[in-house]
């Protein structure tokens, strides 16, 4: 019995911090996904002139370094909010936790939102949006920031890898509306890994 009840201890423990490897496969999956995206007129958001000359995007070098287990700390009560974005419009999120995480050492953390839009849907229902800003932000990377898709997990722990960050759409073309970074995100830190700036 005793036996028993440790492994099942184990396995509660086991799951509730699991830790993900990095892997390379999975970033150039992303980069091979998201030209095949911009590629194609039907889902692309780029600009009918840049449209006919895209090859592919600019990405940083793919980085182990920024590839992070984080752990996640559930937000208490999360307050609906507006985010603001590049237009008018004033989408509602709420706050869903924050990550906890390091980088050659040092101690980070984010904040990851939900969209009250997209969790109605069922294939949206664990979204997590994660919005930053970085070092490399107005230089190497967009001025608006870039953000990360991720995915509520079992656990407390979840894989954040920032060689799958990308742009906002109003990177590419004006007319679309997209949130901005709140200053929370805001990192003190190059993260030179994901899309590059465009043009």
């Amino acid at each position: 019995m005793k036996t028993i009840n440790a492994l099942a201890l184990l396995l509660v423990f086991n799951f509730g911090f699991a830790q993900k490897k990095f892997s390379k496969t999975d970033a150039q999956k992303f980069q091979k996904k998201i030209n095949s995206e911009y590629a194609d007129p039907k889902t692309s958001p780029l600009m009918a002139e840049d449209l006919k000359t895209f090859k592919s995007l600019d990405f940083f070098p793919i980085s182990e370094t920024y590839f992070v287990n984080a752990t996640l700390v559930k937000a208490k009560g999360g307050k609906v909010f507006e985010m603001k974005t590049s237009g008018t419009r004033t989408p509602k999120y709420i706050k869903y936790g924050t990550l906890n995480f390091k980088i050659n050492g040092k101690p980070f953390q984010l904040a990851v939102y939900q969209s009250l839009d997209l969790i109605v849907q069922e294939k949206y229902k664990n979204h997590l949006f994660l919005p930053f800003s970085d070092l490399t932000t107005g230089k190497e990377s967009y001025i608006g920031g870039r953000y990360i898709d991720l995915e509520i997990p079992k656990g407390n722990t979840i894989a954040v890898d920032f060689n799958q960050a990308y742009n906002p759409y109003c990177a590419y073309n004006y007319k679309y509306s997209c949130p901005l970074v709140p200053q929370e995100n805001d990192l003190k830190i190059e993260i030179k890994a994901g899309v590059k700036t465009f043009h």
